[in-house]
């Protein structure tokens, strides 16, 4: 099975083309260069029109814009390719790289989206009850080191691929390939926008 799989949900974009469990090949770069990043490992991969299976997508929680993104590129490329869409945790994704830590994302407002109870929520981070010694990966994990850190917790280095929501694991947790229209993004918080809209 030959899925495509990416991720905007976090200031840095992830792109996998996975075929049968293993990578053919992985970019990472900022979202606005998805698409660009998609058609580069296809042709890399000699990928012919009707060799997809499946497109895994991130569907968060993480930045709208770009969950937006990575969503309406999905839709796109599934209606262009006639290929169903998985919608995979962005969360889940970024704990599978990092087996037994904590996924924490930076959810700017001086919060972080991360997993309470099993469950993704947004708080701040000295909010975060850590056991002391408790691994946490992600851009949340690097801007909030200090406190996270002073609670016990432990951060790996900046340059670690802990760090990064890696495409190729949201293409070995997809699940439910069906309609691209049925993946959801995971928000948490409403946008912006809609706050100032209500005023």
């Amino acid at each position: 099975m030959l899925i495509l799989a990416f991720d905007t949900a976090t200031d840095t974009a992830t792109c996998a083309l996975v075929w049968d469990g293993e990578p053919v090949g992985e970019r990472v770069s900022r979202p606005v260069s998805l698409l660009e990043d998609v058609d580069a490992l296809l042709r890399r991969a000699g990928a012919r029109e009707g060799a997809l299976d499946g497109i895994a997508v991130g569907t968060g929680p993480g930045s709208f814009t770009g969950l937006r993104i990575g969503l309406a590129v999905a839709r796109s490329l599934s209606f262009a390719l006639d290929v169903p869409v998985a919608g995979v945790s962005t969360l889940a994704a970024l704990g599978a790289g990092a087996p037994g830590a904590l996924p924490v994302i930076d959810a700017k407002r001086r919060e972080v989206f991360t997993l309470v109870g099993g469950a993704p929520g947004a708080l701040l981070p000295g909010e975060l009850a850590l056991e002391p010694g408790t691994v946490c990966v992600g851009d949340g994990a690097l801007r909030y080191r200090e406190p996270l850190e002073a609670a016990g917790a432990e951060v790996p280095p900046d340059g670690s691929e802990a760090h990064l929501p890696r495409a190729r694991f949201h293409a070995a947790l997809a699940r439910e390939f069906g309609p691209a229209e049925l993946v959801e993004p995971l928000y948490l918080r409403v946008p912006d926008a809609e706050k100032a809209r209500r005023r």
